[in-house]
């Protein structure tokens, strides 16, 4: 059975050469890549109008709720001026781009993902085992 949870959040996009932009941006978890979390942008913030997914690690996102997490493309850390929100940058070769979001609605996601798959008890067991089955396929 594939289970996903899905919860819309509010943000506010943040740049230094634009107003702040309201944004309701979806937070994903899928059963099937349990060490993921994916949070996707409508279209109308995307430099291509087709809407953005960013993907990273469930980890990362606890990390950066308690202190500045992430030394990659994306990083999180609690906003400086107020505990109560929380600070994502999503960096790309282009740009890069600031989204403040409420930490309850993140640590109310991220609760209900560890409801639905425990830290520590991710199982890849299936799809590892569909992955070399494609790789060793006719040997």
């Amino acid at each position: 059975m594939r289970l996903v949870l899905a919860q819309p959040v509010r943000a506010r996009l943040v740049s230094p050469d634009h107003p702040a932009l309201s944004v309701r941006p979806t937070l994903r978890y899928d059963v099937t890549e349990p060490f993921a979390v994916h949070i996707d942008f409508p279209a109308h913030v995307s430099a291509d109008e087709h809407g953005v997914t960013w993907t990273f690690a469930r980890s990362l996102l606890e990390e950066g709720l308690a202190g500045a997490a992430g030394i990659g493309d994306v990083r999180i850390r609690p906003c400086a001026r107020s505990r109560s929100r929380t600070v994502i940058e999503f960096r790309a070769p282009q740009s890069t781009a600031t989204v403040r979001l409420g930490t309850a609605a993140l640590r109310r996601f991220l609760q209900r993902s560890y409801a639905v798959v425990e830290p520590g008890r991710e199982d890849l067991g299936p799809v590892l085992d569909h992955g070399l089955m494609s790789l060793l396929d006719g040997v």
